[in-house]
This record gives structure tokens, C-alpha cells and sequence, in this order.
């Protein structure tokens, strides 16, 4: 199993927001976690890295090595960071109404399981094809999902990055947590939307199946983002399991 990511600032912004990280337990069991902040240019910073690394210290101390105890175990710290953001953003006016997405993911033997708030995505690539595995909670779709507008019209929407969910919200947040079974040759992305909102989906399995080092990959994504004009921060997380595990 190999696991990398990259981080840009993009074309258009002065600071990046977003980030990333990978963090093992007691039991061995990787963590991925990636954050896009929100809320000015200290206050995005601050939020995403704060849950970031936060979240990835508990892991770290934590010997869990089961899908279900893991889930509960995401929901729980994700809830409680929840809490700490939004106490943060209290303290200075300057960080007043910050926040973050999130998307966290054990990986297990056989299977993933994936935590996540607000708009950024979890993907599998697997047999030629793929898959999101996370459903953004934004506005648009919310619109999509009543049939009120269609994906191509919520993709150029002027309300698409406005969150129904983040993480530094006041009173407690919904997390959505997904398991999905493991299968050798699995590529998993993780995103920001700095990523989707630029790069199609066909470009984007084409990249991830390119037969490049991962590390090739990830920066061909970010690359190909910045080409069709970077207007976000871009952060690429991948992992990919060996064709050969049992």
C-alpha cells in the first residue's frame, strides 16, 4: 500500500486552506484525513489545520483496529473538534465564523471507512470505473438531490460552495460515515474541491489509471486543476493497494 498527497494554493488565492495528512495508530491502521478551511484568510487556515492534526494526534494514541468501533470512534472526535472550532472562532473577531470540511478515512485490510463533512470527496477507482463514495453537503445538492436543478446546472451554479455542513458549526454536527469493502489494485483519491470542481471526472480517472508513480498522478491532478485556472486551493490525497494482497 502506498499513500501520498499533494497540496497548492492555486492561480487565484493568496493563502491555502486546505490540508492534509496521514497518521498510523497503535494497531497499525492508517488514517487519511483532509481538511478545506473556511472563513477568511487566518481563519481557514487555522481551522483546517487545527482538525487535521487534532484529529490525527487522537488516532494516533487509539489501538483500534475494527471497522464499527472505528466509525463510532470518527463520528464521536469529529463532533467534539466540531465543538473546539467553533469555540475557537469565538475568541477573536478575526476568526469569527470559521470552519472546515472534512473527509477522514480508515484503511483497513478489507475494508475503508469514511467520515466526512461539507463538500470535499472520497472516490474509488476499481475496475476501470470511478466511484464517488461521498455525497457533498451543499446547497446545490440539496437542489439536486429534490430535482430542482441538474448536476450540469449545479456545477456552474453561483450558490455551489455555500455548505449545508462544516466542521466549527454551532450546536452539533451530522456526520456521514460510509464502509466500503477493500479489493487489491483499489486506487482511493480524496479531495478538495479545488480538485472537482475543476478537473471532469473522466480527466480525472484517466489521470489515476495513467500507469505514472502515484506521486505522478497526484501532480498531474493538481497540474491539471491549475490549467483550467486554479480558482481554489487544490489538495490530492491518494492511496493505492497492491495488486497482489489477498
Amino acid at each position: 500500500m502506498e499513500i501520498v498527497f499533494r497540496s497548492d494554493i492555486g492561480q487565484k488565492r493568496s493563502s491555502n486552506q486546505d490540508f492534509a495528512g496521514a497518521f498510523e495508530n497503535q494497531g497499525g491502521i492508517p488514517l487519511l484525513i483532509l481538511a478545506d478551511g473556511m472563513g477568511g484568510h487566518q481563519a481557514g487556515d487555522l481551522a483546517s489545520r487545527s482538525t487535521v492534526e487534532d484529529i490525527g494526534r487522537l488516532w494516533q494514541a487509539t489501538d483500534l483496529r475494527e471497522e464499527e468501533s472505528t466509525a463510532s470512534w470518527l463520528v464521536q472526535t469529529i463532533q467534539e473538534e466540531n465543538r473546539v472550532i467553533y469555540n475557537k472562532g469565538q475568541e477573536h473577531m478575526t476568526t469569527t465564523g470559521m470552519g472546515t470540511t472534512i473527509v477522514a478515512c480508515g484503511v483497513f485490510d478489507k475494508s475503508y471507512t469514511i467520515a466526512h463533512v461539507g463538500d470535499s470527496r472520497a472516490y474509488l477507482v476499481r475496475e476501470g470505473q470511478l466511484t464517488q463514495l461521498t455525497e457533498d453537503h451543499s446547497l446545490v445538492n440539496e437542489l439536486v438531490r429534490q430535482g430542482e436543478i441538474t448536476k450540469e446546472m449545479a456545477a456552474v451554479h453561483p450558490r455551489r460552495n455555500v455548505l449545508t455542513r462544516s466542521v466549527g458549526m454551532p450546536g452539533d454536527v451530522e456526520v456521514d460515515v460510509t464502509e466500503i469493502p477493500a479489493e487489491a489494485g483499489d486506487i482511493l483519491l480524496i479531495a478538495s474541491d479545488g480538485l472537482t470542481n475543476m478537473v471532469p471526472e473522466a480527466d480525472i480517472l484517466t489521470v489515476l489509471q495513467n500507469g505514472q508513480s502515484l506521486s505522478q498522478r497526484a501532480e498531474e491532478l493538481v497540474k491539471r486543476a491549475n490549467d483550467q485556472g486554479g480558482v481554489d486551493n487544490i489538495t490530492v490525497l491518494l492511496c493505492e493497494r497492491g495488486g497482489h494482497e489477498a
